[in-house]
C-alpha cells in the first residue's frame, strides 16, 4: 500500500478540502452605517492624537513642566462629539438602509476607541501630570473608565432588557460625563471619585431610556449645541467660559438625575404595592 493511499484512508476528502463557512463575500462589504462607525473610530483616534500632541509640545516648550492647554482639550472634545453623532446616526442608517454582516462588531470596536480609550487617556493627561494626585490613583480611574466601557459594550451585545432601554449608562453618555468633569474641575480626590462613579454607572443595572423619535432629535440637538459651545470656548470668544460651564454642569446633572428618578420610581412602586396588600 502506498503512502498516498494511506493518507486517503486516514483522512476523508471532505475534511482535507474544507471551505470557509458563512457569507464571506458579504462580510467584506461596507454599508453606509459602517462608514459612520469608521468615522466614529477615526474621531476617537484623532482626539487621542490631539491630546498626545498637546502633552508633548507643552513638555518641550516649558522644559518638563506640563500645563494642559484648554484649546487642545476643546478640540479633542469636539472630535468626540463628532464621534458620538456618528454613533447616533449609524443605527438609524442601518435600520433605514441595508446593514452589513459586521456592522454590530464595527460599532462596538469604534465605541471602545472613541468612548472608552479616548476619555480614559484624557483623564491621564488631565490629572496624571498635575502633581495633585498619586499617579497610580489616576491610572486606576482612567482604567476604570476603559474597562467599564468594554464591559458595558459586551453586556449590551448579550443582554436585552424587557423595556428595550439601556441597562447601565450608555458608553457615549459616560464618556461625555467624564469629559465634563475634566473640563469643569481641577483634579482632586473628589473629582477622581466622580470618575469612578461614572464607571460604576456604566456597569450598573440602572436602566437609561433609549433615544427614540423625538428624544433622538433632542439628543442630536444637544450634541450640536455642545459642539457650538465648545467651539466658542476653544476660540477664546466672549462668554465661552460661561457656556462650557453651563453645558458641563447640565451633562453631569442629567446623568445624576436619571438614577435618582429611577430609584424614586421604584420606591413609589413598592409603596403602592404595599398599600394594595395592606388594603
Amino acid at each position: 500500500m502506498t503512502t498516498p493511499e494511506l493518507g486517503a484512508e486516514s483522512w476523508p476528502v471532505s475534511e482535507l478540502e474544507e471551505e470557509p463557512r458563512g457569507p464571506v463575500g458579504k462580510a467584506f462589504r461596507l454599508s453606509a452605517a459602517d462608514s459612520l462607525s469608521l468615522g466614529n473610530a477615526l474621531s476617537g483616534f484623532l482626539a487621542v492624537c490631539v491630546l498626545a500632541w498637546s502633552a508633548i509640545s507643552n513638555l518641550q516648550q516649558f522644559g518638563g513642566k506640563f500645563e494642559p492647554d484648554p484649546r487642545f482639550f476643546g478640540t479633542a472634545v469636539v472630535l468626540l462629539l463628532i464621534g458620538a453623532t456618528c454613533d447616533l446616526f449609524d443605527g438609524l442608517v442601518a435600520r433605514r438602509f441595508r446593514a452589513s454582516a459586521m456592522g454590530a462588531e464595527l460599532d462596538n470596536l469604534a465605541d471602545v476607541i472613541s468612548f472608552g480609550f479616548a476619555p480614559a487617556f484624557m483623564v491621564v493627561i488631565w490629572a496624571g501630570f498635575s502633581g495633585r494626585l498619586p499617579l497610580w490613583l489616576v491610572l486606576c480611574a482612567a482604567a476604570s473608565v476603559l474597562l467599564a466601557g468594554v464591559v458595558r459594550l459586551a453586556r449590551f451585545a448579550c443582554v436585552k432588557t424587557k423595556s428595550g432601554d439601556f441597562m447601565g449608562l450608555p458608553i457615549p453618555m459616560g464618556a461625555m460625563t467624564v469629559v465634563s468633569i475634566v473640563l469643569l474641575f481641577q483634579p482632586n480626590y473628589v473629582t477622581i471619585a466622580g470618575i469612578f462613579g461614572v464607571a460604576w454607572l456604566m456597569v450598573s443595572r440602572i436602566e437609561y431610556p433609549k433615544p427614540k423619535g423625538n428624544v433622538a432629535a433632542v439628543v442630536l440637538a444637544w450634541m450640536l449645541i455642545n459642539v457650538a459651545c465648545l467651539s466658542i470656548w476653544a476660540s477664546g470668544l466672549a462668554g465661552g467660559d460661561q457656556l462650557i460651564t453651563v453645558g458641563a454642569v447640565m451633562q453631569i446633572a442629567i446623568v445624576a438625575a436619571i438614577p435618582l428618578r429611577v430609584l424614586v420610581f421604584k420606591w413609589e412602586r413598592r409603596r403602592a404595592r404595599r398599600s394594595e396588600h395592606a388594603g
